[in-house]
């Protein structure tokens, strides 16, 4: 029996340490990009809930202000036309 050349497999191994390296890059990158979307998402979340809360607001002061418009309409005479 002749014994195993132990460099027989070397190309093998070098060409499948690259290529775990070059997945290991694009996995780091990936949760990388995850984690910046997620904090990017939880921003929009947290300027969509201040918008909504300026919106409601700004919808209780145009109510507010057509009811007085209401009111003061009402207390001019009518005009026949």
């Amino acid at each position: 029996m002749m014994p195993e050349n132990p460099d027989a497999h070397a190309p093998v191994d070098s060409g499948l340490g690259r290529d775990l390296a070059v997945l290991e890059q694009k996995l780091a990158t990936l949760v990388a990009h995850t984690r910046a979307l997620r904090a990017a998402n939880e921003s929009l979340r947290r300027e969509l809930a201040a918008a909504t809360a300026r919106n409601q607001t700004l919808a209780g002061r145009v109510a507010e202000a057509k009811q007085r418009l209401d009111a003061l309409m009402a207390r001019f005479p009518e005009t026949a036309a």
